[in-house]
């Protein structure tokens, strides 16, 4: 019974220990970010050694003045020399206190800068399936408060610790000099700060960890609402998700409100412990001084030591603290970091600057959990310039086939090639540079028509845009607005319709001139002025493209070279519409059901 009950315990204790290992291994890490600016870190790091060594000296002044008058000289000249002594080290101080802040900052922006570059390229990289379970608000929120709780950390660990150790171990040795017996008796009371400090550090780590997560789920929350937040009108739910997210921060702010009662309580004990030196240091060297043991500069002194050393006292009682708060920021950036990119290029990864544009799927069985297949060894190959249509219920596999054919995912089986080289063997930025897409809701960003129109080639000249937005119909009402070309969209283009966000996403497939197009609904939600001109900008872009266009509007497939109809995730007829109409299979059931203008749902 005796080891039954004990071995709960050792478990714990090694999950406790293999936590910490990986928190200091982290940490250590995260270090690598500032090693770069060890030059820079360095020379701060002696400026404030420099400016803790001035402060230091000071109370060594007073006590020089206070001593020569205690002594009834009545020599101005020594009260006025140190005055000017306290004031050139003041001024020292500051030069070099200031110099140093300075730095600081420039150092400080820099690692922040690197951290940005590190996990924003990253962000890009990973698949889509972390972005969608992660959340749009969520990654934003973890990636602002962990960059700036790990430099935060960072800042007060190397710049302002490191100085106060070296202000405590000189003010130590000096205390020493004056009175070894006041020094142990303030030295009695130094542990008690740091022995309070390491009890409240877990709770604290805790407390942050669980703010991190609270606000991670509020903003992701609250950034899916302002994103549709259409919706949110249309059903009346503007109270609802208001109060929603009151509740979720009043939640939140009453973590922190306890967090700052507790945080309180620290202080004052650790302030009393502090206050209680001071007071036992004043009692026994008012003994000594009546007993004429010491001088009254001489307490003076040491009083100022004592004021000035338990500060890196408190702050040494706070490092422990301080390395767990900055462990829980750098989890949170190495969660980005480290997550698995299961789409990385082959180390010999060819780069493609031209296609015909042959695409071929080879027995393709691919699906987004493996309980559930999407594609069951799909069987496609399409020549150069060839325009396929994929038809289909909804959940027929037409657009994760395209999202295989721009590698956001790799089949389980088969493969897919272009120009009969399997993607997997290509770099996937050359290769999603040889693809268009225009998608049935286009994303355009808060920026000009003119910079959306060149998404794809920023370097592209105006007269190209012009002539790109000119084949797609956008001049039409592009040349009414007051800017032109520089008028700015709104976010995701809310200042324009529909319609005109197509056509900007057609002009801007147009300039990209892309050997592979593909057309994912692209006129579904258009009325039918707009539709018009939308298709007539397409049967410009298609030409001498190989085109994938996925449509449920059958109407708008019949001119496709061939007509692939997908169910169940198998292709089940190829053809031209009047071939398929003629076979009386299922796509010709798909157009007899069009008088409600969609498909049937499976």
């Amino acid at each position: 019974m005796t080891d039954i009950a004990h071995e709960p315990s050792s478990d714990a204790s090694a999950e406790v220990a293999e936590k910490e290992r990986s928190r200091w291994a982290l940490l250590r890490r995260a270090l690598t970010f500032a090693r770069p600016h060890r030059r820079s870190i360095t020379l701060i790091l002696g400026l404030t050694m420099m400016a803790a060594a001035l402060g230091a000296a000071e109370p060594l002044v007073l006590r020089w003045i206070f001593d020569a008058l205690a002594a009834g000289t009545g020599d101005i000249d020594v009260a006025l020399t140190g005055v000017a002594a306290l004031a050139v080290v003041g001024v020292l101080r500051e030069i070099g206190a200031g110099t140093a802040t300075f730095m600081t900052w420039r150092t400080r922006l820099a690692i922040h800068f690197a951290l940005l570059d590190a996990t924003v390229e990253r962000l890009h990289r990973l698949p889509i399936e972390f972005h969608k379970a992660e959340g749009v608000g969520a990654t934003m929120t973890k990636l602002d408060r962990g960059i700036q709780g790990f430099v935060g950390a960072l800042n007060e660990i190397a710049f302002n610790l490191l100085p106060a150790l070296g202000y405590l171990l000189f003010g130590v040795i000096v205390m020493v000099q004056l009175d070894w017996r006041l020094a142990l008796l303030v030295l009695a009371f130094a542990p008690l700060p740091a022995l309070i400090a390491a009890r409240a550090a877990p709770t604290q780590t805790r407390r942050e960890e669980a703010l991190l997560s609270r606000w991670s789920k509020i903003y992701s929350r609250f950034n899916e609402v302002l994103s549709g937040l259409v919706t949110v009108r249309s059903f009346a739910m503007e109270d609802f998700e208001k109060e929603r997210f009151l509740d979720d921060v009043r939640g939140a702010n009453d973590v922190v409100v306890r967090g700052v009662g507790f945080d309180t309580r620290v202080g004052a004990m650790q302030n009393a412990a502090v206050t209680a030196a001071r007071v036992s240091a004043i009692g026994l060297g008012a003994v000594l001084i009546v007993r004429g043991e010491i001088s009254i500069g001489t307490l003076i002194a040491f009083l100022g030591y004592v004021a000035g050393a338990f500060g890196p006292v408190q702050n040494l009682a706070g490092m422990y603290r301080t390395l767990r708060m900055a462990t829980v920021s750098i989890d949170t950036i190495f969660s980005i970091l480290d997550a698995q990119e299961h789409l990385g290029d082959a180390p010999d990864a060819k780069e493609i600057s031209h296609v015909r544009g042959d695409v071929d799927f080879d027995a393709v069985r691919f699906g987004y959990r493996r309980e559930r297949p999407i594609l069951e060894h799909v069987d496609l190959h399409v020549k150069a310039g060839e325009t396929i249509a994929l038809v289909g219920p909804s959940g027929s596999g037409k657009s994760t086939l395209m999202s295989l054919l721009q590698r956001f995912y790799d089949p389980w089986e088969g493969s897919v090639r272009v120009d009969g080289v399997d993607v997997r063997d290509l770099r996937q930025s050359s290769l999603r540079r040889q693809i268009g897409v225009v998608l049935q809701e286009p994303i355009l960003f808060n920026d000009t028509i003119a910079a959306n129109i060149a998404y794809g080639r920023p370097e592209a000249t105006p007269a190209q845009v012009e002539a790109a937005s000119r084949a797609a119909h956008a001049d039409v009402f592009v040349e009414k607005l007051a800017k032109g070309y520089q008028t700015k969209v709104g976010e995701r283009g809310a200042l324009l319709s529909v319609g005109e966000r197509q056509r900007i996403a057609i002009a801007r497939a147009l300039l990209k001139d892309p050997a592979i197009l593909i057309l994912d609904e692209a006129t579904s939600a258009l009325d039918a002025e707009s539709e018009a001109l939308v298709q007539d900008a397409i049967e410009k872009l298609v030409v001498g493209r190989t085109t994938f266009v996925i449509a449920h509007r059958l109407a708008t497939v019949v001119n496709a070279d061939r007509i692939v109809v997908l169910r169940h995730g198998e292709v089940i007829e190829i053809g031209k519409h009047e071939e398929l109409l003629r076979a009386k299979g299922y796509y010709a059931s798909l157009v007899a059901k069009q008088s409600r203008g969609m498909l049937p749902e499976e």
